[in-house]
């Protein structure tokens, strides 16, 4: 069990060097809450390879009636370019524990930011600006979480540390809106993202749990700003109180 969980580690640290293309769009991590019954909170905080950082939130307004939130920013300064990102967004849907205790959760919702990227070329170890593009995100989400009935132990230094696995699938619809390339406007864009994702979860200690994101992502149209080359890669830990008791 150890080196089948070691290995898809392994594979998870791969994944976000996949998309060598730019794009504006860097897709937060899913909430995966699996709310479970009503004045359950989910809270969280991820990161990846990037720095990209997403704070994010859930509530069970009702016995089935679940509310997410999520919040993203990106500030990055290399030796060939910056990017700016910040990136809000809200939904509501239903979940429910299946017969087997496996949770389902099924949210619509939507989000809204900005971003921006420069690039520089150096010479004579002078960087200077050589293309500038930005503009303004909008987006229509839906998205399907559910729990795996695959549940096993991690055995390290004498203790044993349950795992869990799930999945979601989010399907989004973006509209970059205000592009401006060097100050100059130009053609709004608009794509459809369908992203399957896998998600495991290691709890450490009481309502902790360590949680690792990685799948895929794909766009449905062909853009030149609106692509789906940034990964969806993340890892963070996870903080679920006021829920049934019992591994999900």
């Amino acid at each position: 069990m150890a080196n089948r969980f070691l290995c898809r580690l392994a594979l998870f640290a791969v994944l976000p060097g996949l998309g060598a293309c730019t794009s504006l769009y860097f897709p937060p991590p899913p909430n995966v809450p699996l709310l479970t019954q009503k004045g359950e909170f989910s809270g969280g905080i991820h990161t990846n390879l990037d720095n990209n950082l997403a704070l994010q939130g859930a509530y069970a307004i009702g016995e089935h009636i679940g509310a997410i939130g999520t919040f993203t920013t990106l500030n990055t300064d290399k030796k060939r370019k910056a990017e700016e990102h910040r990136f809000a967004e809200i939904g509501g849907g239903y979940f429910t524990r299946l017969p087997d205790k496996r949770a389902l959760e099924v949210y619509v919702g939507l989000g809204a930011g900005s971003t921006k990227r420069t690039d520089f070329k150096t010479e004579n170890d002078i960087k200077t600006v050589e293309r500038t593009v930005e503009g303004d995100l909008n987006k229509y989400f839906l998205q399907v979480n559910y729990s795996s009935k695959e549940k096993k132990s991690f055995h390290l230094f004498g203790n044993d540390f349950p795992v869990s696995y799930g999945t979601a699938l989010r399907l989004s619809y973006l509209e970059l809106s205000d592009l401006r390339v060097d100050g100059i406007a130009t053609t709004p864009e608009d794509n459809v993202f369908v992203e399957p994702i896998t998600f495991t979860r290691v709890q450490v200690a009481g309502p902790v749990q360590l949680q690792l994101i990685s799948g895929g992502m794909f766009g449905l149209r062909s853009q030149k700003y609106l692509k789906a080359s940034n990964s969806v890669f993340n890892f963070g830990v996870v903080v679920n109180v006021g829920g049934q008791s019992g591994r999900k």
